[in-house]
């Protein structure tokens, strides 16, 4: 057994005894299961959201998109999510925890009553299945390079752990393994980042070594806008907005034992969260410059970190294997809060809120439970039929989130700007048009960005619900 093998191995089986030590505290009621008991401090609601942003995407996605453009494009990923996290705690983190919801569509419940909550949650599952099955890739995109495998077998091998993961221990074990991943993806990132701009020659040297490839990559590679300010700003957007009413983001702020918790929580997270994405994604682009590996025998972008961790030529084995736990620690760390976003949607909106209101407590966990063992099972084809880039696939969940965020302000701060009609469609309506956006790109019929058609739609159609009550009062 290979050294990247066993440090893999070792580790995932340390967070698995976590889950199976907190299995009894988490089946005691649903709060529990899915909110750690409504019980979590300052400091460790921070990092358990932290520990949700910074996975596959900051990852495995931050790192293909840079290795793919050859710039430092992704890193606006992490800037906009960690300033979407300051402007939560200034608005709306607060108000969360004070109606003690269990869900984003719990919380628009409360604003604009029982159908608004229905449509809501509907439409957040289509995002969250969409974020699932990427979270998926990027489990897979890790655990091929490691374990020399295909990328269907990766995928089902990785759907297996994420499963057994996820199910056992609920929020509790994802608050305690949250801490641990944490410090492993910080450690080991951050040695692998060190050791890796060292040998290059710092930005001279790894500019040098950019500019000498026959690959077009712009001089200006360093400035995040180097593509221009539309998908800059898109990228920002989508951010900034999509973790405002992303129910995997923000569920640990549901379980924080007040409302000033959550608020200093959502803060102090994104000083947690900035300077992640822009270390990745210089092994991204350390990755492209071919000096480690052959690039061009890569079956996929998304290999590229595992891949570049696994050269003895870049890192040592034992300091690579290290890097390697921090990869599957942030993947592990989103992974389960997202899968779990689904499962409490499901279990709390649709079954408990549709469904059978009346359900007892353990029926609604033991609903839960299994629904863990669905989600992953939904995700697999998903996963293997689907090729888009990990942040490409993922900002489609982002933008359906948008729309949410932009009606729960407006449902706190201006409630006369907006009304029940209006909220139902502005989920269905800009829905409709992500999809649009997306299918006109896939077939060259027109680019539009499916943020701004979300956004855009968003508010046409909360206008537009104003017109018709208005029209209807006459």
């Amino acid at each position: 057994m290979n050294v990247y093998i066993a440090i893999i191995i070792i580790y995932f089986a340390l967070v698995i005894a976590v889950s199976f030590l907190t299995k009894k505290v988490a089946s005691r009621s649903v709060a529990d299961y899915l909110v750690a008991g409504r019980n979590m401090g300052t400091v460790v609601c921070a990092i358990v959201v932290t520990a949700e942003w910074l996975g596959g995407m900051s990852t495995i996605g931050v790192s293909e998109k840079a290795f793919n453009t050859g710039t430092m494009i992704p890193v606006l990923y992490n800037i906009s999510t960690a300033v979407g996290m300051v402007i939560i705690g200034y608005t709306v983190a607060a108000h969360y925890r004070r109606k003690d919801v269990h869900t984003v569509s719990e919380m628009l419940q409360h604003l604009f009553g029982t159908k608004s909550r229905n449509v809501s949650a509907a439409v957040f599952l289509i995002a969250y299945i969409t974020l699932a099955y990427v979270q998926l890739q990027t489990c897979a995109g890790l655990f091929g390079p490691i374990f020399g495998l295909g990328w269907t077998e990766s995928v089902l091998i990785s759907s297996v752990i994420i499963t057994a993961y996820t199910y056992v221990g609920g929020m509790h074990a994802l608050v305690i393994t949250g801490i641990i991943h944490v410090a492993a993806k910080y450690i080991g990132i951050g040695i692998a980042f060190l050791v890796g701009m060292i040998g290059i020659g710092g930005i001279g040297g790894l500019t040098d070594a950019l500019m000498s490839l026959d690959q077009n990559v712009p001089a200006n590679y360093l400035n995040p806008f180097s593509a221009g300010i539309s998908p800059a700003f898109s990228l920002l957007l989508g951010g900034i907005l999509g973790g405002m009413a992303g129910q995997a983001s923000i569920q640990p702020i549901f379980g924080a034992k007040d409302p000033d918790t959550a608020k200093k929580a959502a803060v102090l997270s994104a000083f947690l969260i900035a300077p992640f994405g822009i270390m990745i994604a210089f092994l991204g682009l350390l990755a492209k410059t071919g000096k480690y590996f052959d690039v061009s025998s890569l079956p996929s972008a998304k290999m590229a970190l595992a891949t570049l961790l696994t050269s003895e030529s870049f890192i040592n084995p034992y300091l690579g294997a290290l890097a390697l736990a921090g990869v599957l620690a942030a993947i592990l760390s989103t992974v389960g809060p997202v899968n779990f976003a689904i499962v409490t949607i499901v279990a709390k909106d649709i079954y408990h809120g549709i469904i059978n209101p009346e359900a007892e407590d353990k029926k609604i966990l033991r609903i839960a439970k299994n629904l863990v063992i669905l989600v992953n099972l939904v995700t697999i084809p998903l996963a293997l039929l689907t090729r888009e880039s990990v942040l490409d696939a993922a900002y489609i969940s982002y933008a359906i989130r948008a729309i949410g965020a932009i009606v729960i302000l407006l449902g706190i701060y201006r409630k006369g700007w907006i009304n029940q009609l209006g909220v139902q469609m502005a989920f269905i309506g800009g829905t409709v048009t992500i999809l649009v956006c997306v299918l006109a790109k896939s077939y060259g019929w027109f680019s539009v960005d499916k943020t701004y058609g979300a956004v855009g739609a968003a508010v046409i159609f909360i206008l537009l619900g104003k017109v018709i009550e208005k029209f209807r009062e006459k």
